[in-house]
């Protein structure tokens, strides 16, 4: 199948397959056992399934290969017999889309390896790629038709497995996340965030799969519908798990309200629909009886532009709030920076990072280029860095193509490239980087010939590239054209000819950005010129600036232009930034506060209060929030918490006043931070791990006064079947840095174990996970042997599909809903208050 064969398909409704796993395991597929081997000794059940999903209406069928790549194969010591598994497995459902009579396709699955990519876990982004290569490679090779990424929990692994199937193959790719309640993703990805993101990065189709049943699932196809041009995919579970009174997963969604509810995902945009856990051939034949007959909502034209991180999105059109790009990531004039990254240091660029998000950037311009470092390494290195403390989107910006290349790669998002002029061999070489990788980029008006003689020049100029773009399939959304600001101390009419420029392209469709300290320079009193100039060109309809978002007198002016051009909530926004400028000059009022520390990824407002010292307690206290440890862990400062430590210790600080004083308020800070949805697991798991390394320092002092070793002894562990254990790991992360003895077991471990160690260490708490609703069954048969054991220990169970209700039903102590909750959820469980 070909792209254009995909959007033909498309025009209309289109069904997918419902729930695979959930239904071999009530055919008898056993926990534990490798997914496709089991299939191939038993194709006659697969093959029977799938033949009833056509019969319900399904036009494409998912090939069974889930979890058929190296990584997950290799947990059986199959990843040898990668390609001819597939070879079969597509097979069989080439065979079961044979027989129905019509055209069905078959798509190739493929998902998360479970191993997390660096700076969550080990895997480098290469590594992943090439794996997810190897499998859309075979895929293809087997005769899939189109490829399927899905149930994915991580936008930069989405990204992985989308580069590496447009690399080897021509065949479309959909691609659907898993949301959580919240709405985003494990790892803090919203969906109009990830929505956009794919679609740019060559996703024929985006959406959700799994996540929740179809009635909780409207917000989430809306949003991105609303975003996308191409078709979106709802492909919900049959409602919530629950166990029956045999002791098996069920759903509370009959196929008759399924179909009633996918109905509403129709309504808000959805044109591709399936099931995902819990639904069975049924559930699809009602959902197309329901929803055949309905009107395809007709796609709207989407009049903004859109930028990404890999945690938010800046959405800006025609007349959106100006907006700031932080232009202080960039080495020129700045020695003291220069001196950093010969030495490797990044400690300058993370805070201007977080010093340019709190002071009110859009946008984060990221240029290294200097003499005496490796520029793409050290490119790579800091996008890595500042993506973990800062929530923005980047501007990439570099003279050097495979710079710009290898950054684009690597970002996880959307970015923002600065810039792409008219110079041939540049033009020809960042159009299509600019296309493959789904960028943004800033159209810079010069040519071979140097800079334009005049308005009309530059005009041709830009004409030429955008027909370029125009012609890879970029759009005028896609172009940010640059003013081309000159110094008016050379040319008196420097100003007005960027003016020109502005009003040009405002009416052609463009939007605008121009580098605001170049038409001052060498001019005494600069702020003045630059912020005047800024005023007239905001007038015009200038997008965007590149500028230091530091000074105020520009930031102010900035909003109050705004505000007298009558821009959408200026006012609001005026009256607000104003009053946090009062707040920050002791004569704007008698008594100025002092301002707390504020993490970057939020309004001042909503980071006010951390937890007291004691880990289970509500009281607010600040403790030692001023202190650099505190301010270490709250932004996650793996590189020199450590040093700062040891410097702590030889001032002659108690070590235990650290730990309660500094360590453990700031990592309850971080924990509330999560719960408020303002932090998200990347930046969980860096604080985490930043404490961690200064209590090991710590711990030969705390021998005695920690007693660390009458603290309770927690047992945890992933059940036997279930090979993920990426949440697993951080709430035994989090557990040890408050201090409790954490036995970690590891994942796919049998029941048989988890009670012996527990029984072994005289646990207080078996703490267990489970990611898929394959093996959830497997905590209620750890939580009976445990009561026909007699154990004492308190058992907390957790995952992506557990429910409170879930724990109730099996007999769990509690539920814990993520690694921050865990920590309190045992406090109260051992009455700890």
């Amino acid at each position: 199948m070909t792209e254009n064969e995909f959007r033909s398909l498309t025009k209309s409704y289109v069904y997918l397959d419902g729930a695979t796993g959930s239904n071999l395991v009530k055919a008898g597929m056993p926990a534990g056992v490798c997914p496709e081997q089991w299939i191939l000794e038993h194709s006659h059940i697969l093959l029977e399934l799938q033949r009833a999903y056509v019969a319900a209406g399904t036009d494409i069928l998912y090939a069974p290969t889930f979890t058929a790549n190296r990584i997950k194969l290799k947990e059986y010591g199959l990843q040898d017999r990668m390609s001819s598994m597939i070879r079969e497995l597509v097979g069989i459902s080439r065979e079961a889309a044979s027989g129905g009579g019509r055209p069905v396709y078959v798509a190739g699955d493929l998902t998360m390896t479970g191993i997390p990519l660096k700076p969550v876990g080990k895997m480098e982004l290469e590594e992943l790629i090439d794996i997810y290569k190897e499998q859309a490679r075979a895929l293809a090779e087997a005769g899939a038709d189109l490829l399927a990424v899905e149930t994915m929990m991580s936008l930069q692994e989405t990204r992985a497995a989308l580069i590496a199937a447009k690399e080897v193959c021509d065949l479309p790719v959909m691609a659907t996340l898993t949301f959580e309640q919240d709405g985003r993703t494990l790892y803090g990805t919203d969906a109009l965030t990830a929505a956009v993101t794919l679609e740019k990065l060559g996703a024929c189709a985006v959406g959700a799969n799994c996540s929740t049943g179809p009635d909780q699932m409207g917000e989430l196809i809306r949003t991105i519908s609303q975003a996308v041009s191409v078709p979106v995919i709802a492909k919900p579970n049959a409602g919530m798990p629950a166990l029956d009174r045999e002791g098996n997963t069920v759903y509370d969604m009959t196929p008759d309200t399924f179909a009633e509810e996918m109905k509403h995902l129709v309504e808000a945009g959805a044109g591709i629909l399936g099931g995902c856990c819990g639904t069975a051939p049924e559930y699809i034949k009602k959902l197309t009886a329901a929803t055949r007959g309905m009107r395809i909502p007709p796609k709207k034209v989407c009049p903004f532009r859109y930028l990404t991180s890999e945690r938010s999105t800046v959405v800006f059109g025609e007349d959106s709030p100006f907006m700031l790009v932080g232009e202080r990531i960039n080495p020129t004039g700045k020695k003291k920076l220069q001196a950093e990254l010969k030495d490797g240091r990044l400690d300058m660029v993370l805070s201007f990072a977080q010093e340019q998000e709190q002071c009110g950037a859009s946008l984060l311009d990221v240029n290294v280029g200097m003499s005496g470092i490796d520029e793409r390494e050290m490119m790579l290195r800091i996008l890595d860095e500042v993506t973990q403390v800062s929530n923005l989107p980047l501007s990439i910006d570099s003279s050097h193509v495979e710079v710009i290349e290898a950054a684009l790669r690597r970002y996880p998002g959307r970015a923002l490239i600065n810039s792409v002029s008219g110079e041939t061999q540049k033009l020809e070489k960042l159009l299509p980087i600019a296309k493959k990788y789904g960028a943004m980029f800033i159209l810079l008006p010069l040519s071979d010939e140097g800079l334009p003689k005049d308005l009309g020049e530059k005009i041709g100029i830009i004409e030429k590239i955008s027909r370029m773009a125009f012609g890879l399939g970029l759009t005028r959304e896609d172009i940010i054209v640059d003013g081309l600001a000159a110094t008016v101390g050379a040319n008196k009419n420097a100003a007005r000819e960027v003016l020109e420029t502005i009003r040009y392209c405002r009416k052609e469709g463009f939007a605008t950005i121009c580098g605001l300290s170049n038409i001052s320079f060498g001019l005494p009193e600069r702020s003045f010129v630059n912020t005047a100039f800024l005023t007239m060109a905001i007038r015009e309809g200038l997008t965007m600036a590149i500028a230091n978002p530091s000074s105020e007198l520009l930031v102010n002016i900035a909003f109050a232009s705004d505000l007298l051009m009558n821009k959408e909530e200026a006012d609001v926004r005026y009256i607000e930034r104003i009053a946090e400028y009062k707040q920050r000059h002791p004569y704007a009022q008698e008594k100025a506060p002092i301002p707390e520390p504020v993490p970057a990824g939020g309004p001042k407002s909503e980071f006010q209060t951390a937890s007291g010292a004691a880990p289970f307690k509500d009281e607010d206290s600040h403790g030692g929030c001023d202190h650099l440890l505190y301010q270490d862990v709250l932004k996650g400062n793996r590189r020199q918490i450590t040093e700062h430590t040891k410097k702590a210790v030889e001032e002659g600080k108690d070590p235990s006043l650290i730990l309660n004083e500094m360590l453990l308020p700031a990592i309850n800070h971080v924990g509330e931070l999560f719960d408020k949805g303002r932090y998200y697991l990347p930046q969980l798991i860096a604080s985490a791990e930043a404490m961690k390394l200064s209590i090991e320092y710590l711990e030969p002092f705390l021998s005695t006064g920690r007693e660390n070793d009458q603290m309770p002894v927690v047992v945890i562990a992933t059940v036997a079947g279930d090979i993920h254990d990426i949440g697993k790991n951080l709430v035994a992360l989090m557990m040890k840095n408050y201090g409790f003895r954490v036995i970690d077991l590891g994942k796919d471990v049998p029941r048989e174990r988890i009670v012996d160690e527990a029984i072994r260490h005289d646990a207080k708490i078996i703490a267990l996970s489970a990611l898929m609703t394959t093996t959830m069954q497997e905590m209620k048969r750890v939580v009976d042997y445990a009561k026909e054991q007699k154990v004492s220990a308190k058992i907390m169970i957790g995952g992506a599909v557990i429910t409170p209700d879930y724990a109730r039903e099996i007999g769990a102590d509690a539920y814990s809903r993520d690694a921050a909750d865990a920590v309190r959820v045992a406090g109260k469980l051992l009455e700890m208050d």
